[in-house]
């Protein structure tokens, strides 16, 4: 699972490139939208941004594949693929809200080693490497992230998204058992609540159904700072199509919970912008 240490740098400037765009065009009256096939909204910052990323890797990483959201591609194989997701949170762009970011992860032989995560609209930006711990940057400055030490589930302050692709994807019943067992709950959703378990600031994040590019930087984030990262099937993967993030303390209690109630299985990929 090498990589050069450069491929960091490279992802920061990847980052850069992607806010210019996005930042410009956010709630611009003119934005141009789109549905896809499965209905989910794409703009045309979605597909600027992603354009402007290959076009940077191409001449950069010549030897390395891309696999966004838009354009297409996988990450699966042994060698080097850069993981992209253009907006995450895609809806909430469109409708002026200011939670949604530019995911960035360079997978290396299925794993990922390089994740960032940009919220410019936030004033937030998260990254990590293997071995070089997880990192933010907001208005305070630049600090080190750690999960938090919360070990019982009844003092745990969990967060998911959408509670209907549960009913759909795995078992409401299961995700409700969840919601029961910890203190709090809230839908913080897409990226942002990977992001907040890394920092600490809530122990567990679940998701009924994802995409690759939606995890594969908040893997190396969560894990980096301390915490642990699976599909619901309890495989540390972000191409599982589900995804659970904890401080690692509370991970397999969460796992039993999910699983002892699940009535359907695990579904397939869908697009969760």
């Amino acid at each position: 699972m090498s990589h050069d240490p450069s491929d960091l740098t490279l992802a920061l400037r990847l980052a850069d490139a992607a806010d210019e765009i996005t930042t410009t065009r956010f709630r611009a009256r003119d934005l141009s939208v789109r549905s896809k096939p499965d209905r989910t909204p794409v703009t045309d910052a979605d597909t600027a941004v992603e354009d402007a990323v290959r076009a940077v890797l191409a001449v950069e990483r010549p030897g390395d594949t891309v696999a966004g959201e838009e354009r297409g591609g996988t990450a699966s194989g042994t060698g080097r693929t850069w993981v992209l997701d253009p907006i995450d949170g895609t809806k909430n762009f469109l409708r002026g809200l200011p939670v949604w970011a530019s995911l960035l992860a360079l997978v290396v032989g299925g794993t990922p080693v390089i994740g960032v995560v940009s919220a410019p609209a936030l004033g937030r930006r998260w990254w990590a490497a293997a071995g070089g711990g997880a990192w933010v940057r907001d208005a305070a400055g630049e600090r080190r992230l750690a999960v938090s030490g919360v070990a019982r589930l009844a003092d745990a302050y969990l967060s998911t998204t959408h509670l209907g692709s549960w009913v759909e994807y795995h078992s409401r019943e299961a995700y409700l058992a969840l919601v029961d067992a910890c203190w709090e709950n809230r839908a913080f959703g897409d990226f942002w609540q990977h992001c907040l378990v890394a920092e600490g600031a809530i122990d567990v994040a679940a998701e009924a159904i994802v995409n690759p590019w939606d995890v594969a930087a908040a893997q190396v984030l969560v894990t980096e700072a301390g915490g642990r990262f699976t599909d619901l099937a309890g495989k540390p993967r972000f191409d599982g199509g589900s995804a659970l993030s904890t401080n690692g303390h509370l991970h397999a209690e969460a796992l039993a919970l999910l699983n002892t109630r699940s009535t359907t299985g695990y579904g397939g990929l869908q697009s969760s912008s």
